[in-house]
């Protein structure tokens, strides 16, 4: 063999290598948020073995700001380039599903076992599966221990009523400079999150389990009468406020009380604060909003079946755990490291204990005409313009367009 030839046939061979490279079919998945998370270096690892095991497919992880993320996927969805995977808030599936934008995500009887039944209900729409959650919370209320004394009441002892949040809330307005509780009523869907805290602490429902908006019941009546009286002890102004907006407040010592999830743990500081569960109202029994966000498969991205191996594989069981706990997520199964995180941080308890008697985010299939009818309802309230009955019969009746 002469030397030219070994040189032609090294040439050659480096051009298939290049030929091979430029053939890697991409896998386009868009991330809610920046890539500052704790748990992203763990997805990036899990990615680059994935790659590994899947040769021929490279994955083109982009980072969306979250006030643009999902508006994003679906557009290029709606447009014929989707991405092949996307991080959505699970309230879209059902729309994207009837839309037929996502492909189903076919569950084996062991994969939807490790989930709790209201964690599942939020990614099922007819009996199917639409998406992988990947992210969860759930809600508790966080009181100002300092501020409790100051206002002559036991800094350890939460309320547990509705009747008793008020009227602790009222006592730190009434001997303290401070606002008794931060409640959100902005245009935002943390506003429709919050009220339904306290849908699901009287027994009530948007829709039931056929499918029927039951959102025009005494249950919700009262609930939003109660969302409007503690108005008379929060903040100044509460249709300006969102959820993220209360933390601050709370942290400067403003309010005394706020609702929120896990996150507040390690983002409210020099507060002497205490986390414990929902107050209860007349007609219920302890309870919280369960949300999650989903890894969505997309249709029309000719690697649709890879797009899901990779999506099952972020988020089994025990990369999706390892993943929570870097994030400071609420872990979505009942995994032996849930139990010994309780015992190292019992604060963990109050947004764990309330997971079985959860309620799902409604899964409608027009989830901003759903959010803007609940929304219009509570500030309604909160304003003093619309009677709670009639605010609740009118979003009743919005709601049967977007089920």
């Amino acid at each position: 063999m002469t030397l030219k030839s070994v040189l032609l046939g090294g040439v050659f061979a480096l051009s298939l290598v290049g030929a091979s490279q430029a053939e890697d079919k991409v896998i386009h998945m868009i991330n809610c948020g920046d890539n500052t998370g704790a748990g992203i270096p763990l997805q990036d690892e899990l990615i680059k073995g994935w790659e590994g095991e899947n040769p021929g497919y490279k994955v083109q992880l982009e980072f969306v700001p979250w006030g643009q993320c999902q508006e994003k996927s679906t557009t290029l969805a709606s447009a014929g380039n989707p991405p092949a995977v996307a991080y959505m808030g699970s309230r879209t599936l059902k729309q994207l599903a009837a839309n037929d934008l996502i492909i189903p995500v076919n569950m084996t009887e062991e994969e939807k076992a490790t989930y709790a039944a209201p964690i599942l209900a939020t990614i099922t729409a007819n009996g199917q599966q639409w998406g992988l959650p990947r992210a969860f919370s759930t809600k508790a209320l966080y009181w100002n221990k300092d501020l409790y004394e100051a206002a002559g009441l036991d800094p350890d002892t939460p309320p547990k009523t509705w009747d008793e949040m008020y009227d602790f809330a009222k006592a730190i307005k009434e001997k303290t400079d401070s606002d008794g509780f931060g409640l959100a009523a902005a245009s935002f869907d943390n506003t429709m999150h919050q009220f339904m805290n306290y849908v699901y602490t009287n027994g009530g429902q948007v829709i039931n389990e056929d499918g029927e908006i039951v959102f025009n019941s005494p249950n919700n009546v009262e609930a939003l009468a109660f969302y409007g009286k503690m108005a008379e002890v929060s903040q100044p102004g509460p249709i300006a406020y969102d959820r993220a907006k209360l933390r601050p407040l709370f942290s400067e010592g403003k309010i005394g009380m706020f609702i929120s999830g896990p996150w507040e743990r390690t983002r409210v500081t020099d507060v002497n604060w205490g986390v414990a569960p929902i107050p209860v109202g007349p007609s219920g029994t302890p309870g919280t909003l369960l949300i999650t966000d989903s890894l969505a498969v997309f249709k029309g991205s000719g690697v649709e079946e890879q797009a899901l191996s990779l999506a099952k594989l972020l988020t089994n069981p025990e990369n999706q755990m390892a993943f929570e706990l870097a994030e400071g997520f609420t872990p979505l199964r009942d995994l032996p490291e849930v139990r010994a995180l309780v015992e190292k941080d019992p604060t963990w308890s109050a947004f764990l204990d309330a997971i079985p008697t959860g309620g799902p985010e409604p899964f409608v299939t027009d989830y901003v005409g759903l959010q803007d009818s609940i929304n219009e309802a509570v500030q309604g309230v909160v304003l003093g313009e619309v009677d709670p009955a009639e605010a609740v019969e009118i979003a009743a009746e919005q709601l049967e367009e977007f089920k």
